[in-house]
């Protein structure tokens, strides 16, 4: 099964979403600050939303809505049925998010999300700014008051995040390393309480060969673990998969350096993988993890 590059012409091509009901793969297109759509059945690109406030990480919950953590409007925004944008979050303690980055949403309701300070850094990505959370938090925002707690507050730099297909592990990637060679480059996996709404008994999964970091990951039906490589080895670039022991069972290269990735397709066994410039695709023997 032969990786395929289904849509190019991106600045750095990340967080890709695939809609069942419409057959096709969101992503946001960060630097040119938009929303792309890539439509499955007939391969055909165009432009979703522009501007789309830096748009970084997105995700879809169980109503078929749109989540997005933006980078320049520092928050997290629900787009409604009917096109409306819902903020979620764009506060803690009455201080303004530095900018989330990825999010999840569990069969709660409930929306999960990492808040590092990557969009505030420069003007590339957002709108550069002084961070107002001296910590890099992982958030919860609950489904029914809206309340917004902290999960995990012990990051350096907190990126991608997914749990697992039965919501008893919570999977959050540290790319700390970019902020220095003695800061972590891992995957962290918690214990989920997911009625409780907390994360617990924290321990690596799986460490990044440095100079590479790990930025999105997902997990397939069975319960492997998906996630992107880049940066560093050329050859690393790409995928890679482990089983949920942590235990690595393959890669597949990209000839880019990798940001994020999601499964679609009618049996959810497509891989679509963002790769800096460009959409790539990849008929898997894996099936991704139903949303429950």
């Amino acid at each position: 099964m032969a990786v395929e590059r289904v849509a190019t012409g991106f600045r750095w091509a990340e967080g890709p979403v695939y809609f069942p009901a419409g057959r096709y793969v969101l992503f946001s297109d960060i630097p040119n600050n938009r929303i792309m759509r890539f439509s499955e059945d007939e391969g055909h690109v165009s432009v979703f939303r522009q501007p789309s406030m830096n748009s970084n990480g997105n995700t879809i919950d169980r109503e078929g809505r749109l989540i997005t953590c933006e980078h320049s409007g520092r928050r997290v925004t629900r787009t409604e049925l009917d096109g409306s944008i819902t903020i979620i979050a764009d506060k803690y303690n009455g201080k303004r998010l530095n900018s989330p980055n990825d999010a999840v949403v569990t069969s709660d309701g409930a929306i999960w999300f990492t808040d590092p300070a990557y969009g505030i850094g420069g003007f590339y990505e957002g709108i550069k700014a002084e961070p107002e959370q001296e910590k890099h938090n992982v958030y919860r925002v609950d489904p029914k008051s809206g309340d917004i707690k902290v999960i995990a507050d012990d990051f350096v730099e907190p990126n991608g995040i997914t749990f697992a297909p039965d919501e008893k592990k919570l999977y959050v990637i540290d790319t700390g390393f970019t902020d220095g060679p003695d800061n972590p480059s891992y995957i962290r996996v918690f214990d989920l309480d997911v009625a409780a709404g907390k994360a617990s008994n924290s321990k690596v999964f799986a460490e990044m060969p440095k100079p590479s970091i790990t930025d999105g990951l997902l997990c397939d039906s069975e319960g492997r673990v998906w996630c992107s490589v880049r940066w560093g080895d050329p050859t690393e670039d790409g995928v890679r998969c482990y089983t949920p022991g942590g235990e690595l069972l393959g890669k597949i290269h990209i000839p880019e350096t990798v940001a994020n990735l999601c499964f679609g397709g009618q049996q959810r066994n497509r891989l679509y993988i963002c790769g800096s410039t460009s959409l790539y695709a990849v008929y898997t023997s894996a099936q991704g993890a139903m949303k429950p």
